[in-house]
């Protein structure tokens, strides 16, 4: 059996009430087979990456516990996205539910399907803000701090927490 690792995931909406989906999601997470949520971030506004013809983001990272290994977590989660009704028509497009395995332990993956840490979120404050929140003494695999990375972006002026929300 795979041992227990803590993970995050990033997710996303900007279709279909994008509050409610990020919100349903974030419970979906916790039955997930061998998986349980620990903790999630307030939500968060932000603007679209890529085409800007669609509306804002609603943004949270969870942190999860799993036995299930990076690919069959990767596995849950798009299959979650799918009950979600996401389709992929355009990179970067609209979509009702995105989750991105963000980090899986203090591995390094780069496989066909999935590369850990996430590619793209040392540069993404919709990611590095809510994780942050959750574990701003968090390294990356590289040895880097989570809240060194997201303080870079917090002046940006790209991510708004939503009012009056916890979760």
């Amino acid at each position: 059996m795979t041992p227990l690792a803590d993970v995050y995931v990033g997710l996303g909406s900007n279709l279909a009430d994008p509050v409610v989906q990020v919100r349903r999601a974030l419970d979906e997470l916790d039955s997930l087979p061998l998986t349980r949520r620990v903790a999630a971030s307030r939500l968060y506004a932000s603007r679209p990456v890529g085409p800007q013809d669609q509306p804002d983001f609603i943004n949270a990272v969870a942190h999860l516990r799993t036995r299930l290994s990076p690919l069959a977590l990767l596995d849950q989660l798009q299959a979650l996205e799918q009950r979600h009704r996401r389709i992929r028509q355009r990179h970067w497009g609209p979509r009702t539910l995105d989750l991105d395995l963000l980090l899986y332990g203090n591995e390094t993956l780069k496989l066909p399907r999935l590369q850990v840490p996430h590619r793209e979120m040392e540069s993404r404050a919709f990611v590095l803000l809510p994780l942050a929140e959750l574990a701003p003494r968090l390294l990356m695999p590289n040895g880097r701090r989570i809240a060194d990375l997201a303080e870079t972006l917090a002046t940006t002026g790209e991510v708004e927490v939503l009012p009056g929300n916890a979760n």
